[in-house]
C-alpha cells in the first residue's frame, strides 16, 4: 500500500506522530508520501513532537505541484490528513488545490479513494459543518480527534492513540488493540 500523510498547523501534532508511526508498523505499508502544511513544523516545535524517520517514508514539498501525489495515475492507496486544521478543511470542501496537500485530497476524491480527516476543532461553527458534510458527502472519512475513555487510558500518548489507531484502520489497515467488550 502507499498512503500520503498530510499534517497541518492545527494543534494535535501528536496524532500525526502516531499515525506515522502505526504505518512503518506494517510492512503492507510500502510507501509513506509525507507532506507538511506551511504552518505544521511551527506547531509541531511548540508541542515537542519530533517525527519519525523510515526509509519508506518520502517527504514531499508544500510547493511541488509534480508531485506523484498531485496526479491519480500515481495510484495511492490511502490519504490522511492528521490533524487536519478547519482551514484546510474548507480550501478542500471548496476544491481549491493551491498546494499539494490540497491537490492530493482532490486526488483522492476524484479518484474516489480514502480521504480520512482526523480534525481537530473545538466547537464546530455552521460553516465547519458544512464543509464537513461537503467532504462527507465527496467520499471523505470525517475523524473527530475525539478519543474515547472506556479503555482506562494511563496517559495522553494511550488516549491519542486511540484515534492515531482509528485513522490507520480508516486506511484499511488492520491494527492490534483491545475491543469493545474484551
Amino acid at each position: 500500500m502507499k498512503i500520503i500523510v498530510a499534517i497541518t498547523g492545527a494543534s494535535g501534532a501528536i496524532y500525526a506522530r502516531q499515525t506515522l508511526e502505526l504505518l512503518i508498523a506494517h510492512n503492507e505499508v510500502e510507501k509513506i508520501g509525507l507532506i507538511l502544511s506551511a504552518h505544521a513544523e511551527d506547531v509541531m516545535r511548540a508541542e515537542g513532537v519530533t517525527l519519525p524517520h523510515c526509509e519508506r517514508i518520502e517527504r514531499y514539498a508544500l510547493n511541488d505541484m509534480w508531485a506523484s501525489p498531485a496526479s491519480g495515475s500515481a495510484r495511492w492507496d490511502a490519504m490522511v490528513v492528521v490533524p487536519a486544521s478547519m482551514g484546510t478543511v474548507g480550501r478542500i470542501a471548496s476544491g481549491i488545490s493551491s498546494t499539494l496537500l490540497e491537490r492530493a485530497a482532490d486526488v483522492m476524491l476524484k479518484e474516489r479513494r480514502r480521504l480520512v480527516m482526523v480534525v481537530r476543532e473545538s466547537p464546530y461553527s455552521l460553516i465547519h459543518l458544512r464543509n464537513l458534510t461537503t467532504l462527507t458527502e465527496a467520499g471523505a472519512i470525517i475523524l473527530p480527534a475525539s478519543p474515547g475513555f472506556y479503555f482506562r487510558p494511563r496517559s495522553i500518548e494511550e488516549l491519542c492513540l486511540q484515534v492515531s489507531q482509528r485513522a490507520v484502520e480508516m486506511c484499511s489497515i488492520a491494527i492490534d488493540h483491545p475491543e469493545w467488550g474484551e
